[in-house]
């Protein structure tokens, strides 16, 4: 699949590479698996010489070798004896930035931490000791949030306080997501857009996946999940341990709960038999990947939270195939595709509610969306999109079948919310299939 989106992205990079032509910068950038950063990168210096360090599972002595050997390379200069520690070989670098100007990106960067923790002072000693004379970029990318956050915002970490400037990666924009799917199947549906939003939440990975092995409508999307050879059967575990280490089954109930539609903290204990607020509060404030909401308007102090993943492949991977396991082993993919298919309608309902909520959350004069319920649980609101400056608001109910939607039904639950909406001109709708 061809290069799509991160026009921002790649001009904020460049931006920061010209900058250290006067004064060092050490840019952090981080983002979820297959979420696309080291394309990113490449993309963005494709027209200079840079050095890029991946991080493999081997040792420090192993790893310098093969990054001795492409500096001296790439920098076109000759480094005495064989390099042996990371110290040793930045120095060399930083001292050649004196000079010249070097773009150095560090790959998978955290894995140094799992490697040998002494790697992260030794990086902190040159930065503090070479800063002020260095020529250089300097760019840790990491897919492991959790240690990413650990090691630079960490105040008890060496690199705390070090980076220049940081870079959140996020998956594809609705918008973009809808031109790539045009690109390879002009004739695309709804129907085939709401798979590929659920399944991948705009992944690059999984949708360049799709894309490439022409699985580009609803069915061939779901014949895709459901083999043998499905890069997406082991993702979810793989991504999760990736994070937690060993002690993730906890946190794997939890998701698995979530995603099945327990969104309240009350239901969770319920089944796991103990209070779980740590366990929340771990997946959302250092992992980011469940949402902590409340209706919109509601006070920080309230009740009725809920709690959402964030993630769409994450919640599909749960709700269908974690949940599923014993299926998958027995090799009954058919079973699979079935009751996938069993349960797409009401599944997918959720899915566009959320597609919806980030499609105006994408529009250039929205300034904050969000949903609302009652204490009860009674009465929802799907979809609220404001527009602060020009005193509009959008209130959406959203159907896969407009055929569904009761108008009247939306201004009753519009009158529970009027109070918050003086002096804005507010628009009732439907927002269904045919408005994707």
């Amino acid at each position: 699949m061809e290069f799509y989106d991160r026009e921002i992205e790649i001009e904020q990079l460049k931006a920061i590479d010209k900058l250290s032509e006067k004064v060092a910068q050490f840019t952090v950038l981080m983002g979820r698996r297959r979420i696309g950063k080291t394309t990113l990168l490449k993309e963005a210096f494709s027209d200079k010489e840079m050095l890029y360090f991946f991080v493999s599972k081997k040792s420090i002595p192993m790893l310098c070798a093969e990054y001795q050997q492409q500096v001296e390379e790439t920098l076109g200069i000759t480094i005495h004896g064989q390099v042996s520690n990371f110290f040793q070989l930045l120095k060399e670098i930083f001292e050649y930035s004196k000079n010249h100007q070097v773009t150095i990106i560090i790959d998978e960067f955290q894995r140094l931490a799992e490697i040998e923790p002494s790697c992260i002072s030794e990086i902190q000693n040159v930065w503090d000791a070479y800063q002020q004379y260095a020529h250089i970029h300097l760019i840790a990318c990491g897919s492991i949030y959790s240690m990413m956050h650990k090691l630079f915002e960490d105040s008890k970490e060496p690199l705390f306080g070090r980076k220049t400037a940081r870079l959140d990666l996020k998956p594809f924009s609705v918008g973009s997501l809808k031109k790539i799917l045009a690109d390879h199947n002009p004739n695309y549906t709804s129907e085939d857009l709401l798979m590929l939003y659920a399944l991948t939440g705009g992944v690059a990975k999984y949708v360049a996946h799709l894309m490439d092995t022409g699985n580009t409508t609803k069915e061939k999307m779901l014949n895709s999940v459901c083999s043998a050879t499905s890069i997406f059967l082991e993702e979810g575990t793989e991504l999760l341990i990736g994070e937690f280490g060993k002690q993730y089954q906890v946190y794997f109930s939890i998701l698995q709960l979530v995603a099945s539609g327990m969104t309240s903290q009350s239901e969770i204990d319920s089944i796991i038999g103990k209070n779980t607020g740590r366990y929340l509060k771990t997946l959302g404030e250092e992992y980011s990947f469940l949402d902590k909401k409340r209706p919109m308007w509601a006070k920080n102090t309230s009740l009725g939270v809920k709690y959402f993943i964030n993630d769409c492949f994450l919640n599909f991977w749960f709700r269908f195939i974690e949940s599923n396991r014993s299926i998958i082993e027995l090799g009954k993919y058919n079973l699979l595709r079935e009751y996938i298919q069993q349960n797409w309608e009401q599944y997918s309902g959720y899915v566009l509610e959320k597609y919806f909520r980030q499609l105006y959350s994408e529009m250039p004069r929205v300034t904050q969306v969000s949903h609302w319920w009652d204490k009860k649980g009674e009465n929802e609101i799907d979809l609220i999109a404001i527009e602060a400056l020009d005193k509009r608001a959008i209130i959406g109910e959203v159907k896969r079948n407009i055929k569904r939607y009761n108008p009247n039904l939306l201004n009753e639950k519009y009158q529970n919310i009027k109070s918050h909406l003086r002096g804005y001109k507010v628009e009732l709708k439907c927002l269904s299939m045919n408005d994707m």
